[in-house]
């Protein structure tokens, strides 16, 4: 009765403690971007810098609310260029990393062809999709989609050949098929390393669609930041570089906190 007393505590005790982790989390990214404006402000009336130099933050936050229709527009074109984006490098990274896996020619074809590939910078070929694609979606999704594709194709081809032996064998002796080792044991095991890679690719996506937009555009936060730029309206141009980062925290939280929930035996 007592080993039963000491469980329900510990496990009372645990959730507790999780709570309070889940609350504190918010609390100090509050108080970091509270930090962060305060230094803002310093700086601008400690130095005296001119509005076109680096805005108050005041002054953004007012830009915020009179221009809040056109950032939103463009927010959501950014945004659907973010999601299409992890969409496909997601499932191109995990696809390739299955084919080097299964498939011992294709592994010593691809792998090095995986790293060449990261000596071209991404951004160089960003007028080259966008001769290709056009100046609509699909080549910031591309963008997108090219710049997650490495990092999450490791990711996912470390955890997929670096299985537990021991499950492994097992599994041999009771004999279960390649599919099977696949589906039961080699994929659950590299989830963990695909959640890492899954999360540098949420982080990484949004650069691969603004510098898209910035490459050629019609609408999009990027496309929105260089006009405002040119016409010297820098508040403006905080202001969407304010939602841009917002809109990529958010989206990482939000995703941490799914593959926690879907991945629970993850470190």
């Amino acid at each position: 009765m007592t080993d039963i007393t000491r469980l329900i505590t510990t496990k009372a005790a645990h959730k507790q403690s999780r709570t309070t982790h889940d609350l504190a989390a918010p609390i100090r990214l509050l108080i970091s971007i509270s930090v962060l404006l305060g230094l803002w402000q310093l700086t601008v009336v400690v130095f005296n810098l001119p509005s076109f130099i680096l805005p108050p933050p005041l002054d953004v936050a007012q830009r915020l609310v009179t221009r809040y229709d056109v950032l939103l527009r463009n927010t959501w074109v950014t945004g659907q260029e973010i999601i299409l984006g992890l969409i496909l490098g997601l499932s191109l990274g995990l696809f390739f990393a299955l084919q080097m896996l299964l498939f011992k020619p294709v592994k010593r074809w691809l792998l090095p062809l995986l790293i060449a590939s990261q000596a071209i910078p991404v951004f160089a070929i960003a007028p080259v999709l966008m001769l290709w694609l056009g100046y609509g979606i699909g080549s910031k999704v591309v963008m997108a989609a090219l710049i997650i594709f490495f990092p999450v194709t490791t990711c996912c081809y470390d955890g997929l050949r670096n299985t537990p032996t021991g499950y492994l064998e097992l599994s041999t002796t009771m004999g279960a098929t390649k599919w099977q080792q696949l589906k039961y044991i080699r994929f659950p095991a590299a989830l963990p390393a695909l959640a890492s890679g899954i999360r540098v690719a949420v982080v990484i996506a949004p650069i691969g669609a603004v510098a898209g937009e910035w490459v050629g555009a019609s609408q999009g936060l990027g496309y929105l930041m260089l006009q405002a730029n040119a016409r010297m309206m820098i508040d403006e141009m905080f202001a969407a570089l304010f939602i841009l980062s917002l809109l990529s925290i958010s989206l990482y939280y939000i995703t941490d906190r799914l593959l926690k929930r879907l991945i629970p035996w993850q470190p």
